[in-house]
């Protein structure tokens, strides 16, 4: 009897400390991994893994200050649309810095312009909290397109 009602006891302990407990795992995601998962999906192609690295409130500017997407509605609207269709999309990390929640990224990004196949240079810079990407702030930089192919 002493045993089942120990049993009950820490049941209920943990019942009692499990909602309080999932916050906190959720910090515990180091902000480069989030980002790391992120940059993964976004080679992949694969929206709903994208999706799952950003809060639901979650901001895009052009920098310094230009607000492109708010909110994870209108961010997967834009990547599953504009990005996601293009089969040449994909991006290089030509270096990583990591300060605490900020995560900056210089990236090389093959993709298609409206003009044809080409090349972009870009610095993302993530602020994640709590296991996800809050704000993102892009730093565009030059465009490339690529030499026709010769017959």
């Amino acid at each position: 009897m002493r045993r089942f009602m120990r049993l009950i006891h820490t049941g209920l302990l943990l019942a009692m400390i499990a909602p309080l407990a999932a916050p906190l795992a959720a910090e515990t995601v180091a902000p480069e991994a989030v980002v790391q998962a992120q940059f993964d999906a976004y080679n992949a192609h694969d929206i709903d893994a994208f999706m799952a690295t950003y809060a639901s409130d979650a901001e895009i500017y052009e920098y310094p200050a230009k607000l492109l997407m708010n909110g994870a509605e209108q961010i997967a609207d834009f990547y599953a649309s504009k990005r996601f269709n293009d089969p040449r999309l994909h991006g290089t990390i030509a270096k990583r810095i990591v300060m605490g929640e900020v995560v900056i990224d210089h990236e090389q990004i093959v993709l298609t312009h409206p003009e044809g196949p080409g090349r972009l240079e870009a610095v993302a810079i993530y602020e994640v909290r709590a296991g996800k990407i809050q704000k993102v702030t892009l730093i565009r930089g030059r465009k490339s397109l690529d030499a026709p192919a010769q017959n």
